[in-house]
């Protein structure tokens, strides 16, 4: 397809802009609110006839470019998930949002949503702010993930921030969890939840999958689902939604060897990077070389950068504008005490920079969690050719002990022990030893505590082992799938002029990979010879397994083009003559005749991406459009 122009688009600012594209995706049925004559319901959207098609299109995409280049294992699991399995994984206890109320009306709002976007608010609109307030609020909106609740309790009071709808004052922030809870039976004896993700199915089915795979490392499973997050004031349309889809892959890897054999197809790819370091340093992103990123450390193995590197290719496929689209590592205050190394693929949109894709090093956390849960050892195993004498470092903390000192935080505790590297495990042994106790951070508590020596052993130990078992480690990349959906909307819609005076044509420019509808077939004029030909293109279509759609309206030619661009369709069928038809292309407008015979696998190979429109213009006659084919009004 000719590349998409930017027409009249480029000069409207970002509320026009948005309002634009939201207002025909509902209008053409894209997508609309769920329950709409009964109101609606905040965080809830239907998806239309177009929007299902598009989506659909994203995730056989998806399918192809991961689940089948990478020969990966597709598993479904039932989105209502056991209380037990969601305590493993930490859901129940720290799946929570900061929330204030409304102290008059009870209406419910994210603390962190509104101390952000008050900052944000004073620093592209007050112009009377001093460099020190401008400071004061950039470190805010820079720490603010690391605030407590007494802390963001403070500076709502500190800066007068009121309820936003009602100016009412609001309560003190305390959390709520987001998972939307059920009872399992009719006993009401089962507790459960509605799964915030779809990864915790993947890990409890890991030994199955490990001996399906034939107890071989690496491998990856993947999972297309729904999930589900209760969100305290959802808003931004399908950016934050209450039910929504992810597609999630876990890699399991060895984490003594996180290279990848295929990291060299996409060492040389260079796109956006956003290191932590120059995040820190108040720099911007910038283009990095994968290879280069992973051999100097910035990225933590071989293994995540190809999964980065393979992001890129998938989202710009899709038609995510290469140049709105960055990878920002994750900062300290953003890492889990367990992740070795995390980065989001953003994408920009009129709502700013907006997470769609997150890929993280998982370490052994999660495995770890359901095998200690369950008690069913979730290992992978390597045989050795001869048996070896290994030193063994043991960490043995001591439950008994621990629960005694720490009460409820006993397990976080724990964790933060069995966690240790091996350096910092021996320098609290010699510790412990030389003075009977030691101060430790657990990151998860946010301090440090006091451990002593009856709590915990360490110890190395001397063993002969004919294989080695451990817990892989797990690279995680997790798509949302309504996000990614939205910002290639945004960056695929632009304007154009139409006939009439300031009239602006919208039009979607789909690549034909995710377009709703490939092509639509037009009789030019509402004759029966010219309707037979046209439904002989539509059964060549349909066996060529072409989308598309016949239009025999007794609208002007160009008026029907204006309606299916606007519903981002590449291709349209002029019949215009019984032996040969005009083939018309969205973006360019360029027409040539092709003969009735071929013209369905000639859709089919632009649509299949075997040749571009351009090849096709070289080999077909250009058709001059006659001044009612160039007539387009607004649909």
């Amino acid at each position: 397809m000719a590349a998409a122009p930017a027409g009249g688009t480029a000069a409207m600012s970002r509320d026009a802009f948005r309002a634009a594209v939201t207002n025909t995706l509902e209008r053409r049925l894209f997508f609309v609110p769920s329950f709409k004559i009964y109101g609606g319901v905040a965080g809830l959207y239907d998806y239309g006839p177009p929007g299902c098609a598009v989506k659909a299109n994203v995730l056989a995409s998806w399918r192809q470019h991961f689940v089948l280049e990478e020969g990966m294992l597709e598993v479904d699991c039932p989105c209502v998930t056991p209380e037990v399995v969601l305590k493993a994984s930490g859901h129940v206890e720290k799946f929570t949002d900061l929330m204030v109320k409304d102290e008059k009306t009870g209406s419910c709002y994210r603390a962190d949503h509104l101390l952000k976007d008050f900052c944000k608010d004073k620093l592209e609109k007050d112009h009377t702010l001093s460099p020190e307030q401008a400071e004061e609020y950039n470190n805010i909106l820079a720490i603010l993930d690391d605030l407590s609740a007494e802390q963001l309790g403070a500076k709502i009071r500190e800066f007068g921030i009121v309820a936003p709808d009602t100016k009412n004052p609001l309560s003190d922030p305390y959390p709520f969890n987001l998972m939307f809870q059920t009872s399992i039976g009719p006993s009401g004896l089962s507790p459960g939840y509605m799964r915030p993700e779809t990864a915790q199915g993947i890990f409890v089915n890991f030994k199955d999958l490990y001996y399906y795979n034939g107890n071989k490392l690496p491998f990856a499973a993947a999972q297309i689902g729904q999930a589900f997050r209760n969100e305290i004031s959802p808003r931004q349309g399908l950016l934050r939604v209450r039910e929504f889809t992810l597609a999630e892959i876990e890699h399991f890897v060895d984490p003594e060897d996180k290279s990848h054999p295929k990291f060299g197809d996409v060492s040389d790819l260079e796109f956006l990077m956003f290191p932590r370091e120059d995040q820190m340093a108040g720099k911007s992103a910038r283009r990095l070389k994968i290879g280069d990123a992973v051999s100097e450390g910035t990225v933590n193995n071989e293994t995540l950068g190809y999964f980065i590197g393979r992001v890129y290719l998938f989202l710009t496929q899709l038609g995510i504008d290469k140049d709105r689209l960055r990878f920002r590592q994750h900062l300290p205050n953003e890492m889990a005490h367990y992740a070795a190394d995390c980065w989001d693929a953003e994408i920009e949109c009129s709502y700013g920079w907006i997470e769609c894709v997150g890929i993280a090093d998982r370490s052994a956390y999660d495995l770890r969690a359901h095998s200690d849960k369950s008690g069913e050892k979730l290992e992978a195993h390597e045989k050795f050719a001869e048996p070896r004498e290994v030193e063994k470092l043991v960490i043995t903390p001591s439950k008994k002990e621990l629960g005694l000192a720490f009460k409820g935080n006993q397990r976080m505790v724990l964790e933060a022990l069995e966690a240790m590297g091996e350096t910092e495990a021996l320098d609290m042994k010699a510790a412990l030893e030389s003075k009977g106790e030691v101060e430790f951070k657990v990151c998860t508590l946010g301090k440090d505590v006091t451990i002593k020596k009856s709590m915990v052993s360490i110890n190395i130990e001397k063993k002969k082992e004919h294989q080695r078992k451990f817990t892989p480690s797990v690279i995680e990349p997790s798509f949302g799938i309504g996000r990614i959906i939205y910002c290639l909307f945004e960056h695929c819609f632009y304007q154009r002029p139409g006939k009439a005076e300031d009239e602006q044509l919208n039009v979607f420019g789909f690549p034909p990979l995710v377009a709703p509808i490939k092509c639509t077939v037009f009789p030019l004029v509402k004759l029966e010879k010219f309707e037979v030909v046209a439904k002989k293109i539509s059964k060549a279509l349909t066996a060529a397994g072409v989308s598309h759609i016949i239009d025999m309206t007794g609208n002007t030619i160009g008026k029907r083009y204006a309606r299916t661009d606007e519903i981002g369709v590449p291709l349209a069928i002029t019949v215009d003559n019984t032996t040969s038809v005009t083939v018309r292309d969205r973006d360019s407008k360029d027409q040539i005749r092709v003969e009735v015979d071929e013209v369905a696998s000639v859709v089919k190979e632009v649509m299949d991406g075997q040749s571009t429109w351009a090849d096709i213009m070289w080999r077909y006659p250009a058709h001059t459009a006659s001044a009612a084919d160039e007539e387009e009004a607004e649909p």
